[in-house]
């Protein structure tokens, strides 16, 4: 299992409490999974919501939300199989807006 940096960022820092912490997981899914057992406000924030009940899916990101490890976006890569390497710092960003 890879030690890796969560950075999180906007309304997710806010809800997390935390700019930044670290989790471990072999792939992108495991992490996000703990970041969100660690603070529920956040899986509504990172996943889609299940369509059907009762089926065990595999969680989606919510289109809105970029995962970047180690400045590169998760859906140009292997989604949320991505493995994890120690040291690898993943940045999880919400939309902005602003002027």
């Amino acid at each position: 299992m890879a030690e890796v940096k969560i950075k999180l960022f906007a309304n997710l820092r806010e809800a997390a409490g935390t700019p930044e912490l670290q989790l471990s997981g072999e792939k992108v899914l495991d992490v996000l999974s703990s970041l969100t057992e660690k603070f529920p406000k956040l899986k509504a924030l990172i996943f889609e919501e299940a369509e059907a009940e009762g089926k065990s899916e595999t969680p989606a990101l919510c289109g809105y939300i970029n995962v970047l490890i180690n400045g590169n976006n998760v859906r140009h890569l292997e989604g949320l199989d991505t493995l994890l390497s120690d040291a690898d710092e993943i940045a999880v960003l919400p939309p902005v807006s602003g002027g």
